[in-house]
């Protein structure tokens, strides 16, 4: 197995994160990130009947105002936007407009829409698998009790772990080195999150961890991680503050899942080699 400095590869993370959040690629993809609005719950459920799929949602003109239009013949996605009466004083002397119904509003998925490319910061990863390591990875899952599926997930989902289910799914169109990250940062969650509600931590500290296993195993995963952690953990500084915190956790998870492809390659030495079925099964 390839080996690396583990203590300094943690160090490369914050360093790749602070140079893309300075970067105008970044303030590029803060001022169209800023043109998507966040959706109530309720919403959301909405889109999700919908279009199960949908990852990136706005009207029409604001997919105009991003060099976009939407395909001739889709369908719009309908959401309840709320309609407001007059300004009135509350009694905390505040003045408000009271919500007084709910009027339908047609949306559109980035899928349904053509133009302008739009500034991507995680950009997934390109490359074979040729030391067989996503094989090892499930191996790994399952002595942790998870089953791996490679299969067609919805949207732009690259991976899920159920906790319920034990079970890791990590989408099967990728190229084979996006899928090895993947089924990293799954195998975090498997480790770290389970019974946790801190989306964003889980997220910082999952992407993290499969940084420092896949840049051990030889596989230079920036291209997707930096802007990943950044999205979910903010700009440089902020990013930077939040992974120290959780180094400690970060380190763990990555040692067990190393350490497991470490017994799993001794297993396979004594069993006939790298060659043995546990190694290239599917």
């Amino acid at each position: 197995m390839p080996t690396i400095e583990r203590d300094h590869l943690l160090d490369a993370l914050t360093e790749g994160i602070e140079q893309l959040t300075n970067s105008t690629m970044w303030q590029a993809h803060l001022e169209v990130q800023g043109r998507f609005h966040n959706y109530s719950f309720s919403n959301a459920l909405l889109i999700c009947a919908q279009d199960p799929g949908a990852s990136r949602v706005a009207g029409f003109a604001t997919w105009k105002k991003l060099g976009r239009s939407v395909v001739k013949g889709e369908r719009a996605i309908w959401i309840l936007a709320p309609m407001t009466g007059r300004r009135t004083r509350t009694d905390d002397g505040e003045e408000r407009r009271p919500i007084i119904g709910f009027r339908p509003v047609a949306v559109f998925d980035v899928a349904q829409t053509e133009g302008d490319a739009l500034p991507e910061v995680c950009r997934t990863l390109r490359g074979d698998d040729p030391a067989a390591w996503f094989a090892r990875l499930t191996a790994c899952a399952g002595a942790l009790g998870y089953s791996v599926e490679a299969t067609e997930l919805p949207g732009a989902t690259n991976g899920d772990c159920a906790f319920a289910r034990r079970r890791i799914r990590v989408e099967c169109r990728n190229e084979p080195a996006q899928q090895v990250k993947t089924l990293a940062h799954e195998l975090a969650h498997a480790l770290l999150h389970e019974g946790t509600d801190d989306r964003p931590l889980a997220e910082l500290e999952a992407e993290s961890t499969a940084y420092v296993v896949c840049r051990t195993l030889g596989l230079d995963t920036g291209e997707y991680s930096f802007g990943y952690v950044a999205c979910w953990a903010g700009g440089g500084p902020e990013a930077v503050a939040r992974i120290k915190s959780s180094g400690t956790r970060i380190q763990r998870a990555a040692s067990v899942i190393l350490g497991s492809l470490e017994d799993d390659a001794t297993a396979g030495d004594g069993a006939g080699g790298p060659e043995s079925s546990s190694d290239v099964a599917a």
